[in-house]
């Protein structure tokens, strides 16, 4: 059994589990943990990753639908039995204290809540706002 959470890469902690990298290019900045997991189908793809929110989260959702939550949670739970750690923290760039950024790792959270019916907390600054539902 996995349990998911989401972050960033800058605030990260070893402590909250098994940093997982969940975008097409890896960070470019020294980070203060080893970065060995990477969910690459995960990642949004190119083709729409520019695009405004409501056409990113449908094209997004439906890369998602393709490869399913069962396939999904197979490949998460190789990690978690590779790392013998239940918990893992999947990882992207943006900083959602900025009102005006909005990030995949959070429409993933949505999506995986909505097809499993388990909770991806944010583990960032704003976790709270996430957890009453007032951020994407």
């Amino acid at each position: 059994m996995i349990t998911l959470f989401t972050n960033r890469y800058q605030t990260f902690q070893s402590s909250q589990g098994i940093p997982v990298r969940i975008t097409l290019g890896a960070p470019r900045f020294k980070l203060a943990y080893s970065l060995t997991h990477v969910v690459r189908e995960l990642a949004p793809r190119r083709e729409y990753f520019s695009k405004p929110l409501p056409e990113f989260t449908s094209a997004y959702g439906t890369d998602l639908d393709r490869l399913g939550a069962a396939w999904i949670a197979a490949r998460l739970q190789e990690i978690s039995e590779a790392e013998k750690e239940h918990r893992l923290v999947l990882l992207c760039f943006e900083d959602l204290t900025d009102p005006a950024q909005w990030c995949h790792r959070r429409i993933f959270a949505k999506w995986w809540k909505d097809a499993t019916g388990d909770e991806v907390r944010e583990l960032g600054p704003l976790a709270d706002r996430y957890e009453q539902g007032t951020l994407m």
